[in-house]
């Protein structure tokens, strides 16, 4: 703990709205349980935001238990790191509604997330959906955070809690108030990672809600599950190229390759040295055993955890309470800064 940068204040949260899977692993939760001894960490669970759409509640509060068990279970220690339910520290909901009232109408019509999440039928779309990003603001800045972990897909957020955090400052004379939060890129702390697509189609994106259950390796699969799994990965015939060059135009190979990659701590290059020339019927084989000897050691420690469901419950209101006791002196320093009687 004393070699912690305490300049810089890390804040991260996963939608509580399905079971935790390999891209989750690689994309964003390994990257939580490293970033946690280097810096001051905040991991919530996004449960305000999955029921923007509809919920069932007890599957809910099984996905929020669900996913603090994946982030111990994978290494994030709630005695280093603040882990808790976006929910239980009300300061999020409090600063998400003085920020509606600093973020502009047309800084939300730009944001693509909500046209591709609400589709064609944007009009029956919630209220909540199209102000998600100001909410995600509301959860960076609570805790004057300084740094994100940002996939592709959320840049676009950052940028506009950076807007709000900027006009926010401007309009009430308080240059310096909250920090313009910058983004942590993929690689930037030296960890292998790859974009996981669903072993279905290479073309989209791995996704807990997809219908095929051979699409996605969830990390609470067990050994046997695993190798099913990617045994059936959609492929191709020609034996891997040599060069990362030859995967252009074959994206069930390269993500084959890059999950590989990201497991391994190897190259996309590293791994087509070792495997170049041969067919799946050699690199899948292979694949099973580093996604097992990664992701089954995971699995069963996730297994134990929910097993126990009130140590998680205890571990997220202990989050909770050390997170308020954060966030709450901030929300109470905007409130004065905005004029309310406090």
């Amino acid at each position: 703990m004393s070699d912690m940068n305490t300049s810089m204040r890390v804040l991260s949260g996963i939608q509580t709205s399905g079971m935790m899977h390999i891209g989750n692993y690689i994309g964003a939760i390994r990257k939580f349980a490293m970033l946690q001894h280097e810096f001051e960490c905040f991991y919530f669970l996004a449960d305000m935001h999955s029921i923007t759409v509809w919920q069932d509640p007890e599957k809910l509060r099984a996905q929020t238990l669900h996913i603090a068990a994946s982030y111990i279970a994978s290494g994030v220690d709630p005695e280093v790191a603040t882990i808790f339910p976006q929910s239980g520290v009300r300061a999020h909901a409090e600063l998400a509604w003085i920020f509606n009232c600093i973020a502009r109408l047309g800084w939300l019509d730009r944001m693509t997330q909500f046209k591709d999440k609400a589709g064609k039928n944007s009009e029956r779309a919630s209220v909540g959906l199209y102000t998600y990003p100001v909410l995600q603001a509301a959860d960076i800045l609570v805790y004057k955070a300084t740094h994100v972990p940002v996939g592709e897909d959320q840049k676009q957020h950052l940028e506009l809690s950076r807007d709000i955090a900027a006009k926010f400052n401007h309009d009430y004379n308080a240059p310096h108030f909250f920090p313009l939060p910058e983004p942590l890129i993929k690689g930037q702390f030296g960890e292998a990672g790859a974009r996981i697509m669903s072993l279905r189609d290479g073309t989209a994106k791995m996704s807990k809600s997809d219908p095929s259950e051979n699409a996605c390796i969830f990390l609470s699969d067990d050994a046997d599950a695993i190798a099913k799994k990617i045994k059936k990965a959609k492929s191709d015939p020609d034996p891997l190229p040599s060069e990362p060059d030859g995967l252009e135009g074959r994206p069930e190979a390269a993500n084959l390759v890059g999950i590989f990659a990201a497991l391994s701590g190897k190259s996309q290059e590293e791994v087509l040295t070792d495997f170049g020339g041969q067919g799946f019927g050699v690199f899948k084989p292979a694949l099973a055993d580093l996604v097992v000897d990664k992701i089954a050691p995971i699995s069963a420690e996730l297994r134990r955890l929910e097993a126990d469901p009130a140590f998680l419950q205890g571990v997220l209101k202990k989050g909770a309470e050390r997170a308020s006791a954060v966030a709450d002196p901030i929300v109470k320093e905007v409130k004065e800064v905005v004029g309310f009687l406090v």
